[in-house]
């Protein structure tokens, strides 16, 4: 039975314009960010070591004009090395920006395999809705759906083979994270992580980060390892 407050709060976004909307995920994100710019000499999260061994820097061979800013060199070979200091600052962004909303209005969706277990673990601790595997077609648009709910933020592994979830999510106007490699095209995305998100132990390390300062910043107990986001093997 929903309380009178959530109903009021239910009322108030159904009457929120596109324009109102698109504003407030703006200041949302404006807010998240500014708090890492405010302090400059903060330290990463993890070594810029334990990022180089989880495979979080190593993008493609492509690199699109949208990822070109997050890009510290090409390897001789000409792969591309994201710099580790803006992943970082990213994460920490996005960290923010999940723990102003209630778990229950948090939507993850994974269709790469090497993600299921991290995005999986990631719901489970701190209570948000997940889909792996295959995105349920108009699960947040159609609401004759049984399973029908309204999310109010969408973060998602790669803004490619995940664009059925963006086009909801695009379509009910909330905003999007995404994980974004050096070959994305990140138009559509309001905050991005700029990783490799196609490796086991990358996306590991990401969501074991975003967990754990998503629940310090709720006062969720987080206990769980490295490994338990699927770190142990690629």
């Amino acid at each position: 039975m929903k309380t009178t407050q959530e109903k009021k709060e239910e009322k108030e976004q159904v009457e929120k314009s596109p324009e109102e909307k698109e504003k407030e995920t703006k200041k949302i994100k404006e807010d998240a960010e500014e708090i890492i710019l405010k302090d400059k000499t903060k330290k990463l999260l993890v070594s810029a070591e334990d990022y180089k061994k989880s495979a979080v820097i190593f993008g493609t061979k492509i690199i699109t004009g949208y990822m070109e800013e997050y890009v510290y060199k090409r390897r001789a070979d000409g792969l591309a090395i994201i710099d580790v200091e803006k992943t970082d600052e990213k994460i920490q962004a996005v960290i923010n920006f999940l723990s102003q909303y209630e778990p229950k209005d948090i939507l993850i969706f994974c269709k790469r395999e090497v993600g299921w277990k991290a995005a999986a673990k990631f719901s489970e601790i701190i209570g948000t809705k997940v889909f792996i595997r295959r995105y349920p077609a108009g699960i947040i648009t159609n609401s004759s759906l049984p399973d029908f709910f309204e999310p109010k933020i969408l973060l998602v592994v790669d803004p490619w083979i995940d664009k059925n979830a963006i086009f909801d999510a695009l379509r009910i106007g909330i905003p999007i994270i995404s994980l974004c490699d050096t070959n994305n095209v990140t138009n559509n995305i309001d905050l991005i992580i700029p990783a490799n998100n196609k490796a086991k132990t990358s996306l590991a390390l990401i969501f074991y980060l975003l967990t754990k300062g998503v629940a310090k910043a709720k006062n969720i107990e987080f206990k769980a390892k490295l490994e338990d986001f699927g770190a142990d093997s690629e």
